[in-house]
């Protein structure tokens, strides 16, 4: 890369991992070479986790983005007096660790939105401290939704090659049936396609999964493929569109990994999750579509029983990071393409 975009990290729950993965993904070289990053959060929380992690290097504290030090062995932090470290309880539910991290996600979808940092890499946060803080909202995707507004926020991981985007997520499994209709379906393919359009691919060719065992067997075991994704899929297809399906969802992941589709829609949560993190659980990105700014993150949680012991794992953090910076480099837009002319 000639050039090295500016990103903001922030560091999840404190009580969690985030501080950990943060501290070390900071200081690694792979990571200093693509981009100039800083961290969003207490550097007093991030001083303890280069300790815990048996890491010795200065915290740079700093009070924009523009006065990074940027220099090797260095951890540069916009700091934030959100968890005193004598307060936090390590691997515990806590409001202090969800208003802490709120503080941090608002911070850097100000700087994202008024062009000071080229991209978000987000830290894993918890949906119990942010509820015990009394935040309005279940998780970063629906706030970088409200905070940036965005109208049809999506979500896709890349791993290994292979995209794969959610139709449906941090809804009840009987929720997301519910919402499995021919109008949803046919939006998730079409927005999913866009991306991919947007990511390079001149005539990428998606699969969407189908809900029920085997396809559904022609309703003997659901009617959803018949009614909603079936129907949505012909309509893709009349429009020109390469797209294939419902196919068994306990194939077409890998089907798409070897290289017979180039992204995978999936119905619902797990069942991309489940098959994204049985191919590289540690390398799996997430990257929130309709967004007017790049944000990527770990898809990874907290991982309250390890937090602190400095066993965590940064190298799905470092790999968000990446992800971020190529698609800064290359100019990949994500967003809306309405919303993005409307700027």
């Amino acid at each position: 890369m000639t050039e090295r975009p500016v990103l903001a990290l922030t560091i999840g729950d404190p009580a969690g991992i985030g501080p950990e993965i943060t501290v070390r993904a900071l200081l690694a070289p792979e990571v200093q070479e693509v981009a100039r990053c800083f961290a969003i959060g207490d550097a007093r929380v991030l001083e303890r986790a280069l300790a815990i992690c048996g890491l010795s290097a200065p915290v740079h504290r700093i009070a924009a983005p523009e006065a990074m030090a940027d220099r090797a062995g260095t951890v540069d932090v916009l700091h934030q007096d959100s968890a005193d470290p004598d307060v936090l309880q390590m691997g515990k539910v806590q409001p202090l660790g969800g208003e802490a991290a709120y503080a941090a996600i608002r911070e850097s979808i100000a700087l994202a939105m008024a062009g000071r940092v080229a991209g978000v890499v987000t830290a894993p946060i918890n949906k119990e401290s942010l509820k015990a803080a009394k935040i309005p909202f279940i998780g970063h995707t629906e706030m970088f939704a409200e905070y940036t507004g965005a109208r049809e926020e999506m979500t896709m991981f890349t791993i290994s090659g292979l995209k794969i985007f959610f139709l449906t997520r941090h809804v009840s499994l009987l929720e997301a049936c519910r919402q499995i209709t021919q109008e949803r379906v046919a939006k998730g393919i079409d927005k999913s396609l866009k991306a991919l359009h947007q990511l390079g691919y001149d005539r990428p060719h998606l699969a969407v999964a189908a809900l029920n065992p085997h396809g559904g067997e022609d309703g003997l075991f659901g009617r959803e493929e018949m009614d909603a994704i079936k129907p949505a899929i012909a309509a893709a297809r009349a429009l020109g569109m390469q797209v294939s399906g419902p196919v068994p969802a306990d194939s077409v992941f890998h089907m798409a990994r070897i290289g017979r589709y180039d992204a995978v829609l999936s119905l619902y949560h797990d069942q991309g999750h489940i098959a994204a993190k049985m191919m590289d659980f540690e390398k799996t990105v997430s990257v929130t579509l309709g967004l007017p700014i790049l944000r990527t993150s770990v898809d990874h949680g907290t991982a309250f029983d390890i937090a602190g012991t400095g066993k965590a794992s940064a190298v799905s953090m470092i790999e968000a990071v990446r992800v971020a910076a190529e698609y800064s480099v290359r100019g990949v837009k994500l967003g809306d393409p309405v919303a993005q002319a409307a700027e």
